[in-house]
């Protein structure tokens, strides 16, 4: 798939917390098809911030063309772009990657940790229109960190996690009720998140025998292959997360 560079207009940018928000990017173009998984790399005006910064496609509307990235504050870059204002711009290359491999009509689970579950939506979603209704299992640190669970709901059932117990289970991914069944009946497992949450979604589903898609989150500079910042090993050698992945058949990957 072609990858494009372009200028979006941001039409909307919604507070959800303390450290995220949600921009609503518009198009003049026909935007083209996004795998679920898929990235962009994202440039805020205005700032000395020269490098560009990796974001998950959180949602796509094709109809008004528009993409929704999830922003999570944590260092110059990401803080100018959660400061910018509707109407400004901003410059996106993307598509960028290798996707999740959607099944056929199976039962599925999506576990999302922290800023990992950007990505999950746009799969969901996408899964849905497909007539596979997704089950999501989304675990952060304390409620204050769940945001949009409205739109999670519309497409599925969600099961929640919290490192303090504050909504839903108390405990890590791993440690919910779902993740305990001896016999699970999920036939696919997608998952984005922290790498120790991952190993162990990885491991979970290798012990069960259930094919397991990893989307990581190593550092990107360029996106494009060229910086190999992003190296990890798999059991073919090395590989660009950002070209050969991120998403990556836990299985492939040197766990």
């Amino acid at each position: 798939m072609k990858k494009r560079q372009e200028k979006f207009r941001v039409i909307s940018n919604q507070r959800q917390n303390h450290e995220y928000v949600v921009l609503t990017l518009q198009s003049s173009q026909t935007i083209p098809y996004i795998q679920p998984g898929q990235f962009a790399e994202v440039i805020a005006p205005h700032n000395d911030a020269y490098l560009r910064r990796p974001f998950s496609i959180h949602d796509v509307d094709y109809e008004n063309n528009q993409i929704k990235l999830l922003i999570q504050e944590i260092g110059k870059g990401t803080r100018a772009l959660a400061a910018i204002e509707e109407g400004q711009e901003v410059d996106m290359l993307y598509p960028l990657g290798k996707g999740y491999k959607l099944p056929p009509n199976e039962k599925v689970l999506l576990i999302g940790g922290g800023c990992g579950v950007a990505p999950l939506l746009h799969l969901g979603r996408y899964l849905k229109e497909n007539n596979i209704t997704p089950v999501f299992l989304i675990g952060t640190r304390s409620s204050d960190y769940l945001i949009r669970l409205d739109e999670y709901h519309k497409l599925g059932e969600v099961y929640i996690t919290t490192e303090d117990g504050s909504e839903g289970h108390k405990g890590y991914v791993t440690d919910h009720p779902v993740m305990q069944d001896s016999n699970p009946q999920f036939s696919q497992i997608y998952t984005c998140g922290p790498d120790i949450m991952m190993r162990a979604v990885a491991s979970y589903a290798n012990k069960h025998n259930i094919p397991c898609q990893v989307s990581l989150e190593n550092h990107m500079a360029c996106g494009i292959g060229a910086c190999l910042c992003c190296v990890t090993t798999t059991i073919e050698g090395h590989k660009c997360t950002c070209t050969d992945g991120p998403v990556f058949d836990s299985k492939y990957l040197q766990w």
